[in-house]
């Protein structure tokens, strides 16, 4: 790694280990920075470094029971046990619905239970409070791609490149869709 991309990295972690939980959400004051870095590094670990720091700070609501729901939840969706799951994020929504990742989640449950309208619902919400949440735009493409709505995924997946223009999993799912569009066409 070269000098200037340690010393990038570095500004980095010091920017997530400059704020306390307390303010963390969607509106920490943390996240310009990040989003600035994540857009403008052509240095692959800085982005991966920095975009699993604006999902540390998304995750946190501030309170440590809605932590706790959110981490249950969690555990019960990678469980397959989809039922725990929903009722855990719903409480994290109905205790704090400004929280965009209890909306998040939710619609990446929706999303697993095959209740794309749901997803779909939720993902607005979720880009309501932080219209520069990549996973759930990315999300937003994946749920598009489910229902054969090729242009609207590659819309989606093109926003997601002009927040994080380092995003693999956007890149390859834009040519995906693209392929099938280009497909369709003939």
């Amino acid at each position: 790694m070269k000098r200037l991309d340690l010393v990038a990295l570095l500004a980095s972690v010091g920017l997530l280990l400059a704020g306390g939980a307390a303010q963390a959400d969607q509106t920490d004051p943390r996240l310009p920075a990040l989003f600035q870095r994540l857009h403008d590094t052509a240095n692959a670990n800085i982005a991966r470094v920095t975009e699993f720091m604006i999902w540390q700070i998304w995750g946190e609501s501030g309170r440590p029971e809605l932590d706790r729901l959110m981490a249950e939840g969690e555990a019960a969706m990678g469980d397959d046990d989809y039922p725990t799951a929903l009722k855990k994020f719903n409480d994290v929504i109905a205790a704090r619905p400004d929280f965009a990742e209890g909306w998040n989640r939710r619609a990446t449950l929706h999303y697993l239970t095959g209740d794309y309208a749901a997803s779909l619902a939720d993902i607005d919400h979720v880009l309501e409070l932080e219209p520069r949440h990549f996973g759930a735009i990315s999300g937003l493409g994946v749920v598009n791609m489910a229902l054969s709505h090729d242009a609207a995924a590659r819309d989606a997946f093109e926003r997601v490149l002009a927040l994080y223009p380092l995003n693999v999993p956007a890149r390859e799912n834009l040519k995906l869709v693209k392929k099938r569009l280009d497909d369709s066409a003939i």
